[in-house]
This record gives structure tokens, C-alpha cells and sequence, in this order.
């Protein structure tokens, strides 16, 4: 394993935002969900396609705050071009399962 030095970490903007909109995405390979997520008046809302079908339905989302990060480039997937990464960890298939707080907090703040 390599370690990275605490200012490396630091690089990372990783925030919290609620997702507001979210439909799936059936025109990739691998079917998805489209997320558009409001991470407060200072960063705003942001848009971002994940593979959680498996795990989650768009109705169960709406309203679900999340982590992503919001300083990597955007990308392009399939039709949709991705702003933000939303993070998970796997579950037992494999599939993601989204780092979410346990206690309602403020959208827009930083991980820390």
C-alpha cells in the first residue's frame, strides 16, 4: 500500500448534497442512475450517472443525502456527462452501496 501525506487527502473536495432528481439510464452497457444532486447555494446542483440499480430504487434516493467529490473533471458516460463522483462501498456482489451521514446536515459541507 502507498501512503499518501495529510495534504494529499486535502486535494479531495469531498461534500454532502441531497439528491433531488433521479431516473434511470437504460442507453449505457451497464444501466444506471442518473442523479442530479443540490450541494448548497455556494456549489449548487450538480449532475452525476451511477450504477446503483441493483441496489437502490429512484424513488428511494430522492432526498438521500450522499458524499461525492466535486473537484475531479467531469466525464462524459454514454449520454450523460457525469460532474461529480458519488462515492460508495461494495456489497457482497460486488455492487455499490452510497456513504451517506446517519443525521441530517448541512448540504454543501465538507468531509473532514
Amino acid at each position: 500500500m502507498a501512503y499518501l501525506s495529510y495534504s494529499d487527502f486535502l486535494k479531495l473536495d469531498i461534500r454532502v448534497g441531497t439528491i433531488i432528481k433521479a431516473h434511470e439510464n437504460h442507453k449505457l452497457n451497464n444501466p444506471s442512475i442518473v442523479l442530479e444532486i443540490d450541494f448548497g447555494h455556494e456549489i449548487g446542483i450538480k449532475k452525476s450517472s451511477a450504477q446503483l440499480i441493483e441496489n437502490y430504487q429512484v424513488k428511494s434516493l430522492i432526498n438521500k443525502q450522499i458524499a461525492a467529490v466535486i473537484n475531479f473533471e467531469p466525464k462524459q458516460i454514454g449520454n450523460i456527462m457525469s460532474e461529480v463522483l458519488v462515492l460508495g462501498f461494495p456489497d457482497l456482489n460486488n455492487k455499490p452501496i452510497l456513504v451517506s451521514p446517519d443525521q441530517k446536515v448541512e448540504n454543501g459541507g465538507k468531509l473532514y
